[in-house]
């Protein structure tokens, strides 16, 4: 016969797991919508940014402007920027962007190039610092909601050794949110800088919303407004200089866009997880219980027979 107690004692602890788990999935939804606010609240600095960019670029060729971030040199050196998280209990978050960079490295080896790795994130830097890797420098325990400060302190480092000759390329590994249950590990290259990436494109945003009573994403298409400089515009200084005082502030915004997608994406996983996690507990709930019941029952249906026993055998 099974326990009751040791029966009851597991609903109880499965219940007491239930808690924490949902009130984890309701912290990673608030934080979800603090990323999307910060994302909204950065656009109007990227977008006027852009269209900067997009007017010089229609005014000058930027292959003849003599910059070294958009100097592109043979590579024997590739550093790899790989974004993930400090924390686990997000899914497969921080698994699917390890494997994605050990793809990436087997891919230059195989290329007969080096590489250098700059790590974001206690996931990642111990996984690579274990393995003994060459780790040109770490990043862990940055604020959950990134920060334009922490993405200046990353770049400065991507500059300082891109500019040094130490990389000759830049590549960043980082996780595209694509929805509460799904994103996606890309790899895009950051420096150095193609002119071509730096038109003007459509973009997206997300924006979490709730929905008879389950959260759901919605994706606003946001037409970019940019628009050509008249040509008669006089520039007080040389436009080679306007460029590359911009191009620094255009490479810290495409890393702390990359940053904020990194953030949204492990916050919608761990949301989905813990909320996966909340259901299963739930269905074990109803298993335990009515094994428990049956338990209960059978206790009580053997009890009531010994009754009858002992009953018909004081009239015998």
């Amino acid at each position: 016969m099974a326990n009751l107690k040791a029966i009851r004692d597991r609903i109880q602890s499965v219940k007491n797991t239930k808690k924490i788990t949902e009130a984890m999935r309701l912290v990673a939804a608030a934080k979800v919508r603090r990323a999307q606010e910060q994302v909204i609240a950065t656009r109007p600095f990227a977008d006027r940014l852009a269209q900067v960019l997009h007017g010089l670029q229609t005014r000058l060729k930027f292959e003849e402007a003599d910059l070294p971030l958009l100097k592109k040199r043979d590579v024997k050196t590739v550093g790899l920027l790989v974004i993930s998280g400090d924390r686990g209990l997000c899914g497969g978050y921080n698994g699917n962007i390890i494997r994605r960079a050990e793809n990436r490295i087997k891919e230059l080896k195989a290329e007969g190039r080096d590489y250098q790795l700059i790590l974001v994130g206690r996931k990642v830097s111990q996984y690579f610092q274990r393995r003994q890797q060459p780790i040109a420098k770490t990043y862990t325990g940055l604020e959950q909601i990134p920060t334009a400060a922490e993405a200046s302190q990353i770049a400065d480092q991507l500059l300082a050794l891109f500019l040094s000759e130490t990389v000759d390329r830049v590549e960043l590994i980082y996780t595209r949110f694509v929805s509460l249950i799904s994103s996606r590990p890309i790899v895009q290259t950051l420096l150095p800088l193609d002119p071509q990436g730096l038109e003007a494109e459509d973009d997206e945003i997300f924006r979490l919303t709730t929905r008879g009573g389950h959260f759901q994403v919605e994706r606003e298409k946001l037409i970019s407004t940019a628009s050509t400089m008249p040509q008669e515009m006089i520039f007080e200084q040389n436009p080679v200089q306007i460029l590359d005082a911009l191009l620094p502030l255009y490479l810290n915004n495409q890393l702390l866009r990359a940053l904020q997608e990194s953030a949204a994406s492990e916050l919608a996983s761990r949301m989905t997880a813990m909320n996966n996690a909340s259901e299963n507990a739930s269905d074990l709930i109803t298993q335990l219980t009515l094994v428990y019941n049956k338990a209960r029952q059978a206790s009580i249906t053997q009890q009531i027979l010994e009754v009858v026993g002992g009953a018909n055998a004081l009239k015998g």
